[in-house]
């Protein structure tokens, strides 16, 4: 199996199969996240310990793309802290707005894990919304901002 084919099946696996939606006991901080070009809604909330990430939440709905992209982050930025999900957010951007190659074709996986996998929606571009909005939702949700995100 290719590497396109692997990465594929991980983005349809995450979308028919979202990880995180269970709701929280205790959160700490919320965002909500629109992308009206595609009609995809997420809704984020947060667990904090300290400078880490305990506990994430995602509800939402819209296109398979920005469905796995929010199950993606989740697993991506649980338990990991502050520093570390603000690397993470800026190796993401990166990787979905620049020539720069962050997928270390020897070792897929290596750099952001299973986000990688987001990687082939540069070639639409339309779809980096789709993608991103879930990250501009964490950001707001970290920034404590009451306005929502949107990826317009």
């Amino acid at each position: 199996m290719g590497l396109d084919s692997l990465y594929k099946e991980v983005i349809l696996d995450h979308y028919r199969n979202p990880r995180n939606r269970a709701e929280l006991a205790d959160v700490h901080r919320h965002a909500d996240g629109n992308n009206p070009l595609c009609g995809d809604k997420i809704s984020l909330d947060l667990t904090i310990d300290g400078e880490s990430v305990t506990g994430i939440s995602v509800q939402g709905q819209g296109c398979s793309i920005s469905q796995a992209s929010a199950s993606l982050m989740s697993e991506a930025i649980k338990g990991k802290n502050l520093q570390e999900i603000a690397r993470l957010r800026q190796l993401f951007s990166t990787m979905m707005t620049s020539d720069e190659t962050i997928v270390d074709p020897d070792r897929p996986g290596a750099v952001l894990g299973e986000l990688e996998a987001l990687a082939g929606v540069k070639a639409f571009p339309v779809r980096i919304k789709c993608a991103s909005l879930p990250l501009a939702t964490l950001d707001v949700a970290l920034a404590g901002d009451a306005k929502p995100a949107t990826t317009d």
